[in-house]
């Protein structure tokens, strides 16, 4: 169902407002817990320019959808989230920039079966580009986060992780497009279910600094293609002094420019 509640509603959190993209986009999110961050900012940056409809999928408070609206680079969203709390926030977020007319937060489990999620708003062959940042931890490994919100968005069985790729492709229409952004440490179950269901994949190796290895990894993938893999030089985030963002990049967060892969 599509949410429309006022800031009120979320219980038990301090609430920061956070710039993102030079200005351009204010989001709500929680002081404590899980916050936006790049993977956010670059998922939504690497929305293809031109989609019609978009889907983000755990969506949180609506980061990567919202940067890619902001960006016009889609011309309407729908946020799916299953935290009641993160879905509050997200709708009051869509509100709070001027995106009522063109975006939408649903209550969605992506694990949920078909025709939950299809009842829920996420419609099967229904979206020109479907995004995801999912949890990345399998469960019993990394260390847990001790904010229950902050847990879910981190943490998840390797297992389910096939359920989201799956869930993704039911959502995308032929010809569409798929992108996760995922740590390059785990990325070898994620390109596996990719492999499965999409051609033309696109993987991203992003690294933090000069002559480090790989921290995160954008995946791109197109329903129906049978295009073999590229595999692009990695780029990386910060300069040579280690904390300024590179060229590239400072433009992105900027909000001057979009992810061109």
């Amino acid at each position: 169902m599509s949410l429309d509640q006022p800031i009120e509603f979320v219980k038990h959190q301090t609430v920061t407002r956070d710039a993102f993209l030079g200005g351009r986009l204010t989001l709500s999110q929680p002081r404590n817990g899980f916050r936006a961050g790049l993977d956010s900012v670059l998922l939504g940056a690497a929305v293809p320019k031109g989609t019609a409809r978009l889907a983000d999928l755990g969506a949180g408070v609506g980061t990567a959808g919202l940067v890619a609206l902001a960006l016009d680079l889609a011309e309407t969203a729908l946020l799916a989230e299953i935290d009641a709390e993160a879905l509050t926030l997200a709708a009051e977020n869509i509100a709070a920039n001027g995106f009522a007319a063109r975006a939408e937060a649903h209550a969605i489990d992506i694990a949920a079966p078909a025709a939950a999620r299809r009842a829920a708003g996420l419609v099967d062959n229904g979206f020109d580009a479907v995004i995801a940042n999912p949890p990345f931890f399998a469960a019993g490994r990394g260390t847990p986060a001790p904010d229950a919100s902050r847990a879910g968005a981190r943490h998840m069985p390797e297992a389910d992780l096939d359920q989201w790729v799956r869930s993704a492709a039911a959502s995308a229409k032929a010809g569409g497009t798929v992108i996760f952004v995922y740590p390059a440490t785990a990325l070898a179950p994620l390109l596996a279910s990719f492999s499965a269901r999409f051609g033309a994949i696109t993987l991203l190796p992003l690294c933090p600094r000069p002559d480090e290895a790989a921290s995160r990894v954008l995946i791109r993938g197109i329903k129906g293609s049978r295009a073999p893999l590229t595999l692009l030089a990695s780029r990386v985030l910060h300069g040579t002094d280690g904390r300024a963002f590179s060229a590239e990049f400072d433009a992105i967060f900027r909000g001057a420019a979009r992810l061109d892969w």
